[in-house]
Order: C-alpha cells, then sequence, then structure tokens
C-alpha cells in the first residue's frame, strides 16, 4: 500500500470511480461522515431499490440532513464511525468520503474494526481520501494543516489491512478538479462549515488571499487535487 502515487493521470470525481465498481441495485448501504450527503443522495436517487443509513456526527449538519428534502430510501443518523449503529452483518458496501481523517486518531482503529463488524461478509469498503498534495493543500495547509491526521487514517488503514481485519482488493489514485470563482466564494466557504470552525486574523487571511490569488485565471481559481481510494473486502 501506498499513501501516495508519483504519477496520477486520471481527473474525474469520486462518482465516476465508484459508479464504475459497484451495482447498487438492492443493497444496504452506509455512509460514515456524510455531510450534507450529496453522494447518498445521488446514489439514492438513481437507484431506488437500495436503502442508505448516512451518519453525521456533527449535531448541526445532523439536523440540517433531517429537515431537508431527501429520497425516502435514506435514513440519515447521528453517529461516529467508531460507534455504528448497526447490527452485526448489516451492509453490502461502506463509504467513507474523506472522512476518516476527520475521526479522533485514538479512535480510527476503532472505527475500522466496526466497518469489519458492520459488513456482511463479502461486502466492501470504499475509504477515500485526499492525498496531502497539490496547490488547494498548500493553500488550505496555511491555518489548517491535515498532514499529520491523513497520515494517520492511512495508517489505521494499512494497519486493517496487515492484521487481516479487511483485505485490501485495489488502491486507486485519481484527480478531482475544483473550480471556485472568486477568494470571496472560497472565504465564505470555509466561515461556513459547520464541522469546524476557523478563526484567522485579518494577517492569516491576506497570506492565504495572496496565495490563492496565484492561481486565479480569468475563468477562476481552477485547482487539481489528488486523492486515494482504499477499496477493502471483508
Amino acid at each position: 500500500m501506498q499513501i501516495n502515487s508519483p504519477n496520477i493521470d486520471r481527473i474525474c470525481k469520486d462518482a465516476d470511480v465508484y459508479n464504475s465498481l459497484f451495482d447498487f441495485n438492492d443493497k444496504q448501504i452506509l455512509e460514515l461522515g456524510c455531510g450534507s450527503a450529496p453522494h447518498a443522495r445521488k446514489i439514492a436517487e438513481a437507484h431506488p431499490s437500495c436503502h442508505i443509513d448516512a451518519c453525521e456526527v456533527d449535531q448541526i449538519q445532523h439536523e440540517k440532513n433531517l429537515n431537508s428534502d431527501a429520497p425516502s430510501n435514506i435514513t440519515f443518523k447521528e453517529a461516529g464511525a467508531q460507534a455504528i449503529p448497526a447490527d452485526d452483518n448489516s451492509y453490502d458496501i461502506v463509504f467513507m468520503f474523506k472522512s476518516l481523517h476527520h475521526v479522533p486518531m485514538d479512535l480510527m482503529d476503532k472505527a475500522m474494526e466496526e466497518i469489519k463488524r458492520v459488513l456482511k461478509p463479502g461486502g466492501m469498503a470504499y475509504i477515500s481520501e485526499p492525498i496531502f498534495d497539490g496547490e488547494y493543500n498548500e493553500i488550505m495547509r496555511i491555518f489548517h494543516d491535515e498532514q499529520e491526521v491523513r497520515e494517520q487514517a492511512f495508517a489505521a488503514v494499512k494497519r486493517a489491512v496487515d492484521s487481516n481485519l479487511l483485505n485490501l482488493k485495489e488502491e486507486i489514485f485519481f484527480k478531482t478538479q475544483s473550480k471556485k470563482e472568486s477568494f470571496a466564494i472560497f472565504k465564505e466557504e470555509i466561515l461556513n462549515r459547520t464541522f469546524v470552525e476557523h478563526k484567522l486574523d485579518d494577517e492569516t487571511w491576506a497570506i492565504v488571499e495572496e496565495k490563492f490569488e496565484n492561481n486565479m485565471t480569468p475563468d477562476g481559481a481552477v485547482f487539481l487535487q489528488p486523492h486515494r481510494v482504499d477499496l477493502l473486502v471483508n
């Protein structure tokens, strides 16, 4: 297993990857750290015969999810990956999209054990994590350096594989493309996040803005963000 790949040529969306891997029809699916659940919503809409439990530990976001207009085959639950409210062998597929590194480091191994517990025999876990690299990462690390937690998330997955808790089927590397039309929009997105509160002084914001503006084009700032998917089998 490797935390990064020196040559990542594939540019796509997470959805392009998981839609090429899974048949979602009639499946029991769990998403951990769902946020506003954009992936769960799209999967549920496209595959009405599946059912998705979408878990979020942030109470503010969970309340928003409960009050949102969501497909009827999604159930929102307030829970963290380290304590999944489900019986053993409940799910065919477990998803984590950029959320394992948000689990407290001392609970990451427990989260992997919980994923093992709730997966059916032969079930699969799709663990997608951002790689600590790229221009967008260089901007974010000025005020929110996630190097250690991302390394620890990878280490937790590797321990799960090395101990035969789960089996590695495939590691997939790709880049996603995102565009920010202006620094003002970027700043608003950062300040509106409910799962983490960023308080930057004017001097730090000025440094962030300068770094951001270095990536501006007539169409906005375009970033290629590298990702790794560890596809695990129970």
